[in-house]
């Protein structure tokens, strides 16, 4: 019966931490079967997941001696916090350790969107020259809008401010006078005003009941309509049949989108086929380097709490 159980990919060196001290369980498949996670649970003091594992009502009552789960990432919305709170079950999520794997994903769409030639490879292989049709536009001078301005927005204003991209952001629970608007170079907008304003817009917003299709079709009608669309935060937050709506009608320029309503998607759908999309499989904040500081983190944090358990 372990002690600690591991249901999602986790960095070796970090699981291995964790094994010299417990009795650990690192199945990354787990993920994929909730009720063998469940039978594994039985006498854990500890779980570690990602983003999939739904670590809901029915999970936690399997879970009998669960104290403390930790979160590789930093959305919650995946874990019953009111039940764990209930049971007075730490929850530990990774703060900070993946913001600039974001940051640098959110800039790489940028840049790829607004210049529009990087996916041409075929046709200029196949002895086409599509130069006019392919002629972008430049980061420079265009306004990039947050929606949400915590720690992953701030990591990605420092980044398109050194572009020369003008920044605008809404967030009603960051104060007016808070110094993070003078040091990002950041101007507060209401939401409606910045997605008329934005070239680009990128979403950075936990999924709740405020910000559920958050980006709907009245939210897109607002929007240039050449702007760009960037969701790195959760899925849920964008109506995706008003966005492929818009999309295949022209009146919205492209979008990129990293987390979906479903994950992983089950094929077809209202995405599919939808022209100027780029999607990626919830990899925003997952890269070599980042899985490292992630992993480690929550393993220093895991072990820390469990040691102060009596």
């Amino acid at each position: 019966m372990a002690d600690v159980v591991i249901a999602e990919f986790m960095e070796e060196g970090a699981v291995a931490s964790l094994s010299e001290r417990y009795d650990t369980l690192y199945d990354p498949e787990l993920v994929a079967d909730p009720e063998a996670l469940a039978g594994r649970l039985a006498g854990a003091r500890a779980l570690i997941v990602r983003n999939r594992t739904q670590v809901n009502e029915k999970l936690l009552a399997a879970a009998d001696a669960l104290r403390v789960v930790g979160r590789l990432g930093v959305g919650l919305d995946n874990i019953a916090l009111d039940a764990c709170r209930a049971r007075g079950i730490a929850v530990i999520p990774a703060s900070g350790a993946n913001d600039d794997a974001v940051a640098e994903y959110v800039i790489a769409g940028v840049l790829l969107l607004r210049r529009g030639a990087y996916l041409a490879t075929e046709e200029v292989a196949a002895g086409h020259w599509p130069r006019s049709r392919l002629m972008g536009r430049e980061a420079l001078g265009a306004t990039m809008g947050f929606v949400g301005f915590g720690s992953i927005a701030r990591a990605t204003a420092r980044r398109a401010g050194a572009l020369g991209m003008g920044m605008i952001a809404h967030d009603p629970f960051v104060a007016g006078d808070d110094p993070a608007w003078v040091k990002c170079d950041v101007a507060p907008r209401s939401l409606y005003a910045l997605l008329g304003e934005s070239d680009v817009v990128s979403l950075h917003v936990p999924l709740s009941a405020a910000t559920r299709n958050l980006i709907d079709a009245a939210a897109l009608a607002r929007m240039k309509p050449d702007a760009i669309l960037i969701n790195s935060s959760r899925g849920g937050v964008v109506d995706e049949p008003a966005l492929a709506d818009a999309l295949k009608a022209g009146r919205l320029g492209a979008a990129m989108l990293d987390v979906f309503e479903t994950e992983p998607l089950p094929g077809g759908g209202p995405l599919a086929g939808v022209p100027n999309l780029i999607l990626t499989p919830h990899i925003a904040g997952v890269t070599q380097e980042s899985n490292v500081r992630v992993s480690r983190m929550i393993a220093e944090k895991v072990i820390e709490a469990l040691s102060a358990l009596p």
